[in-house]
């Protein structure tokens, strides 16, 4: 026999047994790796269906107008759970409502129970009042200065406004910026009354009804409480104001 061919016989042995453990170890791994896939998108699908039904019925019930998306964050690549034998099972984690950045608890009931937390987002899409030009603070916003523009409300942390009957006559408590969102603290009711603005000051009561001159010590939008000077009398007395230059005291 030929010392090379006996050689080679020999080493055949081993490196066959080798390459059959080689190949039942990658097949192991790959059906592993198909399996944990499986499980992820039963996941992901679960979690989508979930998340897509609470936030419809939540705009529902609350009677929100808008359009939404919703989206199932990445889950961990190397997340290795058994398959579950009945369907899965999903609710909310947290916040109390289904907008903006949520989590889904995930789980399986079966005998081998098991429970993931999955990240999610809920974009709400709404008509919000943005400003059409550049405006100082204490301009008082007129019809032309703003309009509705679609946003994603669900990343507005400061507040925004739907109707734009909130907005004009207004008084901007900052700059305003073209196209940026109005937040609701942006804005406070315009003074219809100055300081140092004269006033008719009124005071009513069951059968009797007064008015005398006064001279504003604040400036108050109307519902507000300011500080007024009786001209007369010199007395200072807290008033309503109820309409430009016009103030009323309680008797």
């Amino acid at each position: 026999m030929n010392i090379f061919t006996s050689f080679s016989w020999h080493l055949s042995k081993p490196f066959g047994f080798l390459s059959k453990a080689a190949s039942l170890c990658i097949l192991f791994i790959a059906t592993s790796s198909v399996h944990a896939e499986s499980i992820r998108q039963q996941i992901i699908g679960t979690s989508t269906a979930f998340l897509e039904q609470i936030s419809a019925q939540h705009l529902q019930n609350n009677n929100i107008a808008g359009r939404h998306t919703v989206k199932i964050g990445r889950l961990d690549p190397r997340l290795r759970l058994p398959a579950c034998s009945i369907p899965l099972q999903a609710s909310l984690e947290s916040p109390a409502q289904p907008i903006g950045r949520v989590t889904i608890r995930v789980r399986c009931d079966s005998d081998a129970p098991w429970t993931i937390f999955v990240p999610g987002h809920v974009n709400l899409y709404q008509n919000v009042a943005v400003a059409t030009r550049s405006m100082p603070r204490n301009s008082i916003v007129q019809a032309a200065d703003v309009q509705l523009s679609e946003r994603d409300v669900s990343s507005l942390r400061q507040g925004y406004i739907l109707n734009l009957d909130h907005v004009v006559g207004k008084k901007t408590t900052r700059p305003l910026q073209p196209n940026r969102v109005i937040s609701v603290n942006a804005l406070k009711a315009a003074a219809a009354v100055d300081k140092g603005d004269a006033v008719v000051i009124s005071a009513r009561g069951k059968s009797i009804s007064v008015r005398m001159p006064g001279i504003a010590l604040e400036d108050g939008a109307i519902g507000q409480q300011i500080r007024v000077r009786n001209t007369r009398s010199q007395r200072i007395v807290h008033a309503r104001v109820t309409a430009p230059g016009q103030v009323e005291v309680a008797m």
